[in-house]
């Protein structure tokens, strides 16, 4: 017996979907007009044809909005990340596909956002939770070495968005994979066993 085939969205839902893309949409532009601590609720509803009570309908403040759109930033990533990570035969390789791959996304996308960057969101720690596991099963395969994959995952994402805001204002991609990897694999010779 075949699935039955999901119903299109109704014109209720539709909307509440047209509404809120409408809504990101603007808040992307107008924050990167006047940048986030600049930007009000009125400046995003301005951009958008909706009213004012519309916007409260989904969002409660501007800091729900940016989070939204980080969210959505992190759910485009974590898929180039996992892949960039997943073939890696040794520790080099693993860093500098998984820093190469954030970056050239970061470079492309103008994304991380350096000014009110929520880092406790579902879908940041799920990324986060991925590098972990990813980290760990490259050193159950001896890739990488046996440490503190909790401790090598906060280092490796602090230092992956600390370079990514230099690759924003303009430093190229492989220079940044460069020397965030072999700072990996200068300090990681000297890690404490885990």
């Amino acid at each position: 017996m075949e699935p039955k085939p999901t119903p299109p969205a109704g014109r209720r839902e539709l909307t509440k979907a047209q509404n809120r893309e409408t809504i990101l949409a603007a808040a992307r532009q107008v924050f990167a007009q006047l940048g986030f601590a600049a930007t009000t609720v009125r400046d995003v509803i301005r951009a958008t044809p909706l009213a004012s009570g519309t916007f409260y309908n989904y969002f409660k403040s501007k800091e729900e909005v940016y989070q939204a759109l980080r969210d959505e930033v992190a759910l485009a990533v974590r898929p180039r990340l996992r892949a960039a990570r997943a073939g890696a035969e040794t520790a080099e390789a693993f860093l500098a596909q998984n820093f190469r791959a954030f970056f050239q996304f970061v470079a492309e996308s103008g994304s991380p956002a350096p000014e009110r960057f929520r880092m406790d969101s579902p879908q940041v720690l799920a990324g986060f939770a991925e590098l972990q596991a990813d980290i760990e099963a490259a050193m159950a395969r001896g890739v990488l070495p046996a440490a503190d994959a909790g401790a090598l995952t906060a280092a490796l994402v602090g230092v992956a968005f600390e370079l990514a805001e230099r690759v924003k204002a303009g430093a190229e991609v492989e220079a940044m994979t460069a020397f965030a990897t072999a700072l990996f694999m200068g300090g990681m010779a000297a890690l404490p066993k885990a």
